[in-house]
């Protein structure tokens, strides 16, 4: 067994040093991977052929994080590119993509919020959002919380009067709504206001979200001065009213910086193998925002995680500022400056202050990411410890064989059998797994049966996880790919014992000794108990495992509601259509796209019809709604 790994490591670094001989001299990203394909890491140089080639020389002068990683490499590609800059566009790009291990990774499931200006719009709107595209949009953020972002869009609207609705406005010719009224919209929509007036106004506003107060602050002032002296009040009014909602803004806005420039400082704390690194925001001097990221890394120094840091964070930026002080020096500082410097569109530079008013600074940004580790650290360590008191309480009340780390539970939603949806959703370690929920339209049962649905839904999801076992055997699917597996420690159906019965059947005939137990409700449809297939377990209301058998019921009800009334919505978009002579999945696609409902497509001509599918099926179609 020693001499086969020997020989099979020695053939590796044999194939793997003919590879480097080949590599060129020029800017690029690299590609490691290991013995089953899965990249492991990714990394960028402005000369491939050195900078790979020194991962494979003299191993002992290298980091643990290096020499940890280098004896997990089997393969390695390359991608050359015209830039060093390109370079790190696309090593952003692929570790977002593939997730190494040994990079950096900047958690997409938390995304924070922004404030978005649609300036693309002929009359733009400003609301919140969690998602940033390349749209023509003004975006700022991102903020920590949403809490105080609400306020702030609120006193921006409000001042402004900027619309809140979807409408297209294109002939701006409908009644005005409430906000025109109370005065807290300019009703573009009814044409009370000039293009080039609310234009000013989203100018202003934008003014406002990006911290730059004074001049417009100054601007009203001369202007509402001028409104009294006119003894226009009411105008007088007006911007007495911006004013103030400026004044609001500005209130969360207390600590300031040495200097008036807009800056970002990165603060970097480590205890053990976690890492939390925090990020103010100065904006004319003034600290607008923060927010902090947390991650654990056994193979990283302070230096590999501030470089990974910032090319991961300022990629995804809608905003770079022209001075970012940070807490550690990194290797790839000049290249990062001017892959930046040439997005952003202006020079930028990083600094690590060691005296002075920023240098005070950045140390109150580290002693926040410090207590922000600390509050981390203490929520995961309570989280972990309830969910074990959970398990534990599980395993002893059902009197398990063995802890029930996968629970998984079921639900039927239908009306009087029509478009009948099961539901299952997933708790992991008592934790619910949204990325595993899922919804299964019944094909097999007619009418309102939910004990037979409850099985077929089943009995397809335990059947979807044999085709993956075999897949995973024919080296077809990856382990990790799998959506299906593992098979569940406990199953928990909203219902009684007729459910529970009937489920236990149909898992004996598949051989699979998987604990089944149903979620009984009382008459106010709240949960009562639990229930196997022949009596019932009461639980103390005011118990932490009632709470938690309560949540899974809610939850999955809410989630099989859900997917039933889209299917419902989905059926009666689509009704009647294919009953029709020549109109199948594609044309009936194609006509609700068009059209948008049942309702367009029987009110259209044939000339409209034929528009969208052919001459033959266009009059199909207008016949079937137009018999008389």
């Amino acid at each position: 067994m020693i001499y086969r790994d020997f020989f099979e490591k020695t053939v590796k670094f044999m194939d793997i040093k003919k590879k480097l001989s080949s590599l060129p001299l020029c800017p690029g990203i690299y590609i490691m991977k290991n013995s089953d394909g899965k990249v492991i890491y990714v990394g960028k140089s402005k000369v491939l052929k050195n900078r790979v080639s020194q991962y494979f020389v003299n191993l002992a002068s290298h980091s643990p994080k290096t020499r940890a990683m280098v004896s997990n490499v089997a393969d390695f590609d390359y991608i050359i590119t015209d830039s060093e800059a390109e370079a790190l566009a696309l090593e952003c790009n692929l570790i977002k993509k593939y997730k190494p291990k040994y990079n950096i990774l900047l958690k997409d499931d938390k995304q924070y919020p922004y404030i978005k200006i649609t300036a693309a719009e002929k009359f733009p709107r400003i609301f919140i959002t969690r998602e940033v595209k390349k749209d023509g949009s003004l975006y700022f953020g991102p903020y920590m919380t949403a809490s105080n972002l609400k306020k702030a869009v609120e006193e921006v609207r409000k001042a402004f009067k900027i619309r809140s609705c979807k409408k297209a406005i294109e002939d701006p010719k409908d009644r005005p709504c409430l906000y025109f009224r109370i005065g807290q919209c300019s009703a573009p929509c009814a044409g009370k206001i000039t293009e080039e007036k609310y234009k000013k106004s989203i100018t202003d506003a934008s003014d406002v979200l990006g911290s730059r107060y004074d001049a417009l602050e100054k601007k009203l002032k001369e202007e509402m001065l001028q409104a009294s002296e006119s003894l226009d009040f009411e105008k007088a009014a007006l911007l007495r009213d911006k004013l103030q909602s400026i004044a609001v803004l500005k209130e969360t806005q207390k600590v300031s910086s040495a200097t008036e420039d807009d800056m970002d400082f990165i603060g970097i704390y480590k205890e053990g193998n976690d890492y939390c690194i925090q990020v103010f925001y100065y904006r004319n001097g003034n600290a607008v925002k923060a927010e902090h990221f947390t991650l654990k890394n056994e193979f990283l120094d302070k230096n590999e995680v501030a470089e990974g840091f910032v090319k991961q964070f300022y990629f995804a930026a809608t905003e770079i500022p022209a001075e970012i002080l940070i807490s550690e020096e990194f290797d790839d500082k000049e290249a990062v400056e001017q892959w930046l410097s040439e997005i952003s569109g202006h020079k930028v530079r990083f600094n690590v202050p060691k005296r002075g008013k920023k240098a005070q600074i950045l140390q109150m940004v580290i002693s926040n990411a410090k207590e922000a580790l600390y509050s981390f650290k203490l929520a995961e360590t309570k989280g972990k410890e309830k969910q074990n008191r959970i398990l534990s309480q599980i395993t002893e009340f059902l009197n398990l064989s063995h802890t029930p780390f996968r629970i998984e539970s079921y639900d039927i939603s239908n009306f009087s059998g029509a478009s009948s949806v099961g539901a299952e959703i997933v708790y992991v370690n008592a934790v619910p797994k949204k990325s595993l929920y899922r919804k299964f339209n019944i094909k097999t049962v007619e009418g309102a049966n939910d004990y037979d649905s409850m099985c077929e839904v089943i009995f397809r999801r335990i059947n979807e996880a044999y085709k993956e076992e075999d897949l995973i055997k024919s080296g077809e699917l990856s382990p990790d790919k799998a959506k299906f597996l593992p098979l569940p420690d406990l199953i928990l159906l909203d219902g009684g014992k007729g459910h529970v019965s009937a489920v236990k059947m149909m898992l004996d005939t598949l051989g699979e000794e998987i604990p089944v137990f149903g979620l009984v409700k009382d008459k106010t449809h709240r949960t009562r108990g639990v229930t196997d297939e022949s009596r019932e377990f009461e639980i103390e209301k005011r118990s932490e495992l009632f709470r938690f058998f309560s949540g899974i019921q809610d939850e999955v009800h809410r989630f099989a509601i859900t997917a039933y009334r889209n299917r419902h919505q989905r059926d009666a978009l689509s009704f009647g259509l294919e009953e029709i002579s020549g109109v199948g999945p594609a044309n009936r696609t194609k006509l609700l796209k068009s059209f948008g409902s049942v309702k367009q497509i029987k009110k259209a001509s044939i000339e409209e019809l034929s528009a969208v599918v052919s001459s033959n099926v266009a009059k199909n179609v207008y016949e079937y709604f137009n018999k008389g």
